[in-house]
């Protein structure tokens, strides 16, 4: 292991362009349509990753690796990485966005509804499209967008409000706008979509309201609605015993960031989050299924083939909503079709992703919480770990051994990389009555010391054992995703706004760049006029990065 620690810098100067697209309402800006480029069909997106160039969905390809066959930039030459444009987003919400580029085009979101099509060679805009989002909707938690997804010549983005949009990628106009579920009850959209086939799959926030979750799919061409899984069973179905009583219809388990799919098994991988309330488990006694699972379902109808649950009744606010990473890989000997999973329990799973089966698990960060996972991936508990009303200290904390922010694999080195923290926080428990559209949460948390005082480091896992490769550690702590390439590098960043490439196989900091803005998104890569970029949204700007002359 390596301790690599952030340096202050001196200012880098910014020798792009910068774009910034004027005030408009809910419609696109006429300034210039997207040229034209191939549309985008189901085949394109099936063999994404036969066309590195371009990032055609949230998480690169299907199987939620992260990584790019990009190469020009590499270990030998990543210190000549200079800014080439930054585009300045209009609102000062955090920036959580993943582009999409497609054919020399990046389309980014902006909080809380907003897609930009912008030139990805210089960062001009093309086009603006704002959702309006109507007064005093409940969110949780963030007035986030984190992207778009696209088919034939259409993209997708879910809105604050709970609608799903289609629009003309070439424009901006809007074909369809669809309401998902009534915003009013405190339910919410912020993950990119996710295109199957003709469908496109999409999950909802809102799990610290009281909702009761479910994963959606939608005819792309119509906006109907072709199936519905809803992540609490209801009466009479099986797992609503894990549940006490009624407690099913306020239990949360939002579906809040995308999912993958394996498209030879036909099969939609997606995380579900946790129970509600979040931190008082008294009245909902059980398991609580399918909160803090991850599910397999058909991607044609819906129906659940499998589920693997990680935290039953969880009452630490231990979210399974992390990208499910597909990966073909020998295990103990055998050739296996894998589900690669580090949880923000702070546990890393193996398992399975054809039948759930449980492989492995091993602790990649702090844990106070589990005395060990047994056989079946079931965890044993510790005594006296339950939130209290003076507070009990348990690790993880809330947020960071692992959370929404993607982790990233690379098929080079065979290693999974991931950002985490190992920090901890006090547990209270509270008695909350259910109100719809208002926050349900049964208790809180609360620091006992700032998290700059623990480590925090990005991570390399060997996914058939768990065992920890190399870290980079970093200070103040991390919440970036992390992008892998076959030039054998690892890019992140920090929440005091530096930008940095690591080498893949020994974690040490081969460029890093102060870029001034909080780093709490994912970087992309692609090609433009033959030349590879690398993205990353901070702050409230893209910025754009390519190799000096």
């Amino acid at each position: 292991m390596k301790w690599h620690a952030l340096l202050a810098l001196s200012a880098v100067g910014v020798l792009g362009t910068v774009g910034h697209g004027p005030a408009q309402g809910q419609s696109s800006t006429p300034s210039k349509s997207a040229p034209a480029f191939s549309p985008v069909g189901y085949d394109r997106l099936v063999n994404a990753d036969s066309e590195p160039g371009n990032w055609l969905m949230y998480s690169g390809q299907y199987n939620g690796q992260r990584y790019s066959r990009l190469d020009q930039v590499h270990r030998q030459n990543a210190a000549r990485l200079r800014l080439k444009w930054v585009y300045q987003l209009r609102t000062l919400d955090r920036a959580e966005t993943t582009p999409l580029v497609v054919d020399g085009i990046m389309y980014v979101t902006e909080s809380p509804s907003t897609v930009i099509a912008l030139d990805a060679r210089t960062g001009r805009q093309f086009w603006r499209y704002e959702h309006e989002v109507p007064d005093g909707v409940p969110y949780c938690c963030g007035r986030n967008n984190r992207g778009v997804a696209i088919l034939g010549d259409r993209l997708f983005m879910s809105t604050l409000d709970a609608h799903l949009v289609a629009l003309d990628a070439k424009t901006g106009n809007v074909i369809w706008n669809i309401e998902v579920i009534d915003h009013a009850a405190g339910y919410s959209k912020t993950a990119a979509p996710l295109v199957v086939k003709n469908l496109v799959v999409t999950g909802i926030a809102g799990g610290d309201y009281g909702i009761r979750g479910f994963i959606d799919a939608y005819d792309a061409e119509t906006g109907d609605r072709v199936w519905r899984f809803y992540t609490i069973p209801a009466a009479g179905e099986p797992g609503n015993d894990t549940w006490e009583g009624d407690s099913w219809k306020t239990g949360g388990a939002a579906t809040w960031v995308t999912g993958s799919f394996d498209p030879e098994l036909n099969l939609v991988y997606w995380g579900t989050g946790n129970p509600g309330p979040d931190f008082n488990g008294e009245d909902r006694e059980g398991d609580n299924l399918y909160s803090n699972c991850v599910l397999a379902l058909d991607a044609d109808t819906g129906e659940l083939k499998w589920y693997f649950q990680f935290t039953p009744h969880d009452v630490w606010d231990w979210d399974a909503a992390q990208i499910p990473v597909l990966a073909d890989m020998v295990f103990d000997g055998q050739q296996r079709k894998l589900m690669l999973w580090a949880n923000r329990n702070a546990f890393f799973y193996v398992l399975d992703r054809v039948t759930g089966e449980f492989l492995l698990a091993r602790s990649f960060a702090k844990q106070t919480w589990a005395e060990r996972i047994d056989a079946n991936g079931r965890p044993i508990f510790r005594p006296d770990i339950m939130p209290s009303a003076e507070g009990t200290l348990v690790a993880p904390p809330v947020e960071d051994a692992a959370n929404w922010w993607s982790t990233s694999y690379s098929p080079n080195t065979g290693l999974l990389y991931l950002m985490t923290h190992d920090a901890e926080e006090l547990f209270f428990v509270r008695d909350d009555e259910y109100v719809a559209g208002e926050l349900y949460e049964g208790g809180s948390w609360q620091a006992i010391q700032p998290f700059d005082k623990y480590v925090a480091a990005v991570r390399a896992i060997v996914p058939q054992t768990g065992e920890l490769k190399w870290e980079y550690r970093v200070q103040p702590r991390g919440r970036t995703g992390l992008l892998s390439t076959a030039g054998d590098l690892v890019f992140g960043g920090t929440v005091d706004g530096y930008f940095f490439a690591l080498d893949a196989g020994t974690g040490e900091d081969l460029w890093h760049m102060a870029i001034g803005g909080r780093v709490q998104a994912a970087p992309i890569t692609y090609l433009a006029d033959g030349d590879q970029y690398v993205t990353i949204a901070a702050g409230n700007d893209i910025f754009t990065f390519g190799l000096e002359p």
